[in-house]
């Protein structure tokens, strides 16, 4: 059996029939298999919208040798008279906890919200009447903030091929689309993220894993470096090693463990709102027509150097989707966006953010306590201008020119909207950079200045990160290590999963050693 890789250049709307006709013609032959490396969509041409696909074929007529394997992540299952407990079912606590399982450690994985199912109707009646479950939310349950999202799967991460690969073959074993491991952007949108999460813990369970839902860390109880037990709302449970997955919205478990003399710092982050548009609008701008057979819907991605001093940049682009509640506390207000894996919604929506540091912004040298205070005074002052969970917005044209309001137009956000100056409610700072950054998106993109801007984007990543090891071994500790987004070290599904995974072979390792 011999292979050839090729590099082809497809029309949008192609068949696999066609694809294989393509292959015969470039091969010479018509005995043979494939399987598709990589695909990418390529529109820098309007007028030549293709994909850029990575091929290999397969056949006896070929001469040429196999690639190399890419590497694997190899979990050898030993009997362990270890227990680990883990908190928080996110991607990260998910994984690490998966991934010890398999390897023969007993483990159990506890989280404050619900399971998905209930998460999600708590959601839309949170949605219908305004009331609000602190505990159980968009920010809060299983699976984490990103199962309500677009539920991207790209990561700029590096040296996680392994990792990537495993959380992948993992998602597509779950219910996911196998086109997650080639195209060079997936996604599988909150609809499949829904069924994947439920079966990736059915999984998890029949390797033996225990999962409490509704379970609440409130302390730790430590002795000399070393944690001997976490009380929860449900009691304590003991344990040889402690893996926390928080996210990056648990303020009251931040300050917890500061109490308990974890260290965390401060670090860069960033702050803005959502800009949303018309997808038809954005379809147009990026593809000079509303509609391509072939693809779903048009995203965007864009930077500016701004005011020279913060940065302006969109973030967690949602084509076809919607703008969301997703406030973790009931007096805050807060926003982020989702999509279903069609991206067939109405309206596109990304953050606008301007890149921040908070001791600058503050004017002072402020704690990692002290940042978490400082940006929930801000969700709060938010919350405060409606009074509700009705969301301040402006049109992108009034905060470029600084003028109120004078109408609410149609949008996805489903709580309401209600007029607000944004550039008032917004740190200056953010405010003054955001204006540079919006007249320079208004140039990139034909008609991004006819968008509203919806809330306070706040949940890009943490504000705080976790003084720790190189193996997620926080610092002056023995068995207690912070993963995912809630430890400053990961942002978004797949390098959150890479960063428990990677903690949890730490853990095989040391054993084993």
């Amino acid at each position: 059996m011999g292979y050839k890789l090729l590099e082809l250049k497809i029309p949008l709307n192609f068949s696999e029939a066609e694809l294989s006709e393509r292959i015969r013609r470039e091969t010479g032959t018509s005995v043979f298999g494939f399987e598709v490396l990589s695909k990418s969509l390529d529109a820098r041409k309007k007028s030549n919208i293709v994909w850029l696909m990575r091929v290999l074929v397969n056949s006896p007529d070929l001469k040429g040798v196999r690639p190399p394997e890419p590497p694997v992540l190899e979990i050898v299952r030993k009997d362990r008279n270890r227990r680990i407990l883990v908190l928080g079912s996110g991607p990260a606590g998910f994984f690490a906890a998966y991934v010890l399982q398999k390897a023969g450690f007993s483990t159990i994985l506890i989280e404050r919200g619900t399971s998905v199912r209930k998460r999600n109707q708590g959601i839309l009646y949170f949605e219908k009447t305004g009331r609000f479950n602190p505990q159980s939310n968009y920010s809060f349950g299983e699976g984490g903030a990103g199962t309500f999202s677009d539920g991207k799967l790209t990561s700029r991460s590096k040296h996680i091929s392994r990792e990537r690969a495993f959380v992948l073959s993992t998602y597509v074993e779950a219910g996911a689309p196998a086109e997650i491991t080639w195209l060079a952007h997936p996604h599988v949108g909150t609809d499949f993220l829904k069924k994947i999460v439920e079966n990736m813990r059915k999984k998890y369970i029949a390797e033996g894993g225990e999962v409490h839902f509704e379970t609440m860390l409130t302390d730790l109880s430590v002795k000399n470096g070393r944690v001997v037990a976490a009380v929860t709302s449900r009691g304590e449970i003991e344990a040889d090693y402690f893996i926390l997955a928080p996210g990056h919205s648990s303020y009251e478990t931040f300050r917890m463990l500061m109490g308990r003399g974890v260290g965390f710092h401060p670090k860069n982050f960033a702050l803005g709102s959502r800009a949303e548009h018309p997808q038809a609008l954005i379809n147009v701008a990026q593809w000079g027509v509303e509609h391509l057979e072939g693809l779903k819907a048009a995203e965007y991605r864009l930077t500016s150097a701004a005011d020279g001093r913060h940065s302006v940049y969109s973030f967690c682009m949602c084509p076809g989707g919607v703008v969301v509640p997703a406030a973790s506390y009931p007096d805050t207000n807060v926003v982020n966006g989702m999509s279903y894996y069609r991206r067939a919604g109405k309206y596109a929506n990304a953050a606008c953010v301007a890149g921040v540091n908070l001791r600058q912004l503050a004017g002072q040298n402020l704690s990692a306590l002290e940042c978490i205070d400082w940006l929930e005074a801000l969700e709060k002052r938010f919350y405060d201008y409606t009074g509700s969970f009705k969301a301040p917005f402006c049109s992108i044209r009034d905060f470029i020119d600084q003028r109120p309001p004078e109408s609410i137009p149609p949008s996805s956000y489903p709580l309401g909207l209600r007029p607000a100056p944004l550039w008032e409610l917004l740190p200056p700072a953010v405010s003054a950079a955001m204006r540079e950054g919006l007249i320079d998106f208004s140039r990139k993109i034909n008609g991004y200045s006819n968008g509203i801007l919806i809330g306070l984007e706040s949940k890009t990543s943490s504000p705080i990160q976790s003084d720790r090891q190189d193996n997620g071994l926080c610092t002056g500790f023995t068995n207690l290590f912070i993963v995912g987004e809630g430890s400053g070290y990961a942002g978004g599904i797949v390098s959150s999963a890479a960063d428990g995974i990677k903690v949890a072979m730490g853990i095989i390792g040391s054993e084993d050693s």
